[in-house]
């Protein structure tokens, strides 16, 4: 455990929680995954279920894992962090904003009379992608302060608004 903390420059232990979920969400995903491969390969209530799921899981959790290492270590330099295990939270903020974007933006096109039934397929799927922009920047700034990485996200957000011509927005 000592070795963990030294190579993440974790010095409490609440911090490791940040590491801790990194590895739940990684495995959550890996399982979600393999488990949407076996109904697409129709393997689902068969003897090879359990077995492809476990070892798709595995494999893609271990393949991951190496790929979050290497951005991590791609990243190091361009993202101004005072510990590394802040990267951790800073990826788990990404990931939750982006999932939460995307699963907010349906309901909100139903609710402005956008449906699925209601409109064409390009115009729901239109409007749909252009909500998902506005609710991700404010969800990105909440869930960056949920995870103490407020003054992170908030020069992200400025930053990334300056790009995109909105630099207006904070003088």
């Amino acid at each position: 455990m000592e070795k963990i903390k030294k190579r993440w420059e974790i010095s409490k232990n609440w911090q490791l929680t940040h590491l801790f979920l990194g590895v739940a969400l990684v495995m959550i995903t890996s399982y979600t995954v393999a488990r949407r491969l076996l109904h697409l390969f129709g393997l689902n209530n068969t003897i090879w279920e359990w077995i492809f799921v476990s070892v798709i899981a595995i494999t893609l959790y271990f393949l991951l894992v190496r790929f979050f290492v290497w951005c991590f270590k791609k990243l190091e330099n361009r993202w101004k962090v005072s510990y590394k295990w802040e990267m951790i939270a800073i990826f788990i903020v990404f990931a939750i904003t982006g999932s939460l974007a995307g699963k907010l933006a349906g309901p909100l096109t139903e609710w402005i009379g956008l449906g699925r039934d209601n409109v064409n397929g390009f115009l729901y799927w239109t409007a749909r992608i252009l909500l998902i922009f506005p609710i991700y920047q404010v969800i990105l700034i909440v869930i960056g302060w949920f995870f103490g990485q407020f003054q992170f996200f908030w020069e992200f957000e400025k930053k990334m608004l300056k790009r995109l011509g909105l630099g207006f927005l904070f003088p």
